[in-house]
């Protein structure tokens, strides 16, 4: 049997970094001078949801707040990708925040896709700060060849009509 030693102050040391570190998170925004940290702690990602119905997939992405303008989409046939920016509004100084929970800042989120889909006619809506794509499904190219073995003609006569070399001949249905 072996045996573990207990450090009770080293899970407590473990414990007072993982707070300070959320403090340190949360008072980002009021050590910028009303500025937005742009520290990677406080990226923000959008929330997505992906459902899949028969022909096609549908993704929805909670963006709130983020123009067209801002948005790049990029669909592959295996993912999205999406970046854009949600930009800090300036206001003048007689209309100073006190506190502030938004995020601002540049995002990236790459949505890996369960199939593959046909990127070049994903149609997009983006409407009340939700982005809709539509994924048209690729459809499985599972075509069945038969393979003519050229039973009509002898062996030899098709070998020496095709320089030697006797290959088959293939018919798709």
């Amino acid at each position: 049997m072996a045996f573990i030693r207990w450090e009770p102050f080293r899970e407590m040391e473990i414990l007072r970094r993982q707070m300070d570190q959320v403090f340190s998170e949360l008072t980002a925004v009021e050590r910028g001078n009303s500025e937005i940290s742009s520290s990677p702690r406080t990226a923000w990602v959008p929330a997505v949801e992906l459902s899949d119905n028969g022909s096609e997939l549908l993704l929805r992405v909670e963006i709130p707040g983020v123009e067209a303008k801002d948005l790049d989409v990029q669909v592959t046939q295996d993912a999205v990708s999406i970046a854009g920016e949600h930009r800090y509004e300036k206001h003048s100084q007689s209309n100073a925040k006190v506190h502030s929970e938004f995020r601002y800042g540049n995002f990236t989120r790459v949505i890996p896709l369960p199939t593959k889909v046909q990127n070049q006619q994903v149609k997009a809506d983006l409407k009340d700060g939700i982005l809709i794509l539509t994924l048209p499904k690729l459809e499985q190219q599972s075509k069945v060849f038969k393979v003519n073995l050229g039973q009509s003609q002898s062996p030899t006569a098709s070998i020496e009509a095709g320089n030697g070399n006797a290959q088959p001949s293939i018919t798709s249905q």
